[in-house]
């Protein structure tokens, strides 16, 4: 994977720092067209980190904070044979594999059971360390009491910086 446009950019901003996401529009160019999207709509801001089971993700990306709400807007799966592994930014869905909405999550750990299974849109180049840092939930569901939250998402080619 070669260095990121800043167009191809994220900055996820989360409370302990900020996290730097390399698009993949190689992969899965529709999904990353939506999160940019919504990214630029301010969709992102302020939502919850509702699930998040240690060792292996954080999911956000749902208006509602408890895992039933998304953007309004599904989108046809993008399956690619892109390993998930610690940092994959990959999208939540349903068992319909074409139910992907605007959740999201972020790999702790290696989880070869998702690949091929789940639209891979994206890795984290930076700031892993902030993801870890992000509150974990309890039990299996990983459903998070008082969650940790987006501080803010922008694509990096709007942010006014290098990327």
């Amino acid at each position: 994977m070669s260095a990121a446009s800043s167009e191809d950019t994220i900055y996820l901003d989360v409370p302990a720092g900020r996290v730097v996401i390399a698009l993949r529009p190689d992969l899965a160019p529709r999904h990353v067209d939506r999160i940019k999207e919504l990214t630029r709509a301010g969709f992102y801001d302020g939502i919850a980190f509702h699930r998040v089971i240690a060792g292996f993700m954080a999911q956000t990306g749902d208006p509602r904070g408890d895992g039933t709400g998304g953007s309004g807007r599904k989108l046809a799966a993008e399956f690619s044979d892109e390993k998930h592994v610690r940092g994959t930014c990959s999208m939540a869905r349903t068992a319909d594999p074409d139910s992907a909405d605007s959740q999201f999550f972020i790999c702790f750990a290696p989880a070869a059971h998702l690949n091929g299974q789940y639209t891979v849109w994206g890795k984290v180049v930076s700031g892993m360390e902030h993801i870890d840092a992000i509150k974990k939930g309890a039990g299996g569901s990983g459903a998070v009491k008082d969650p940790d939250r987006i501080v803010r998402m922008q694509v990096a080619a709007d942010a006014g910086e290098p990327a």
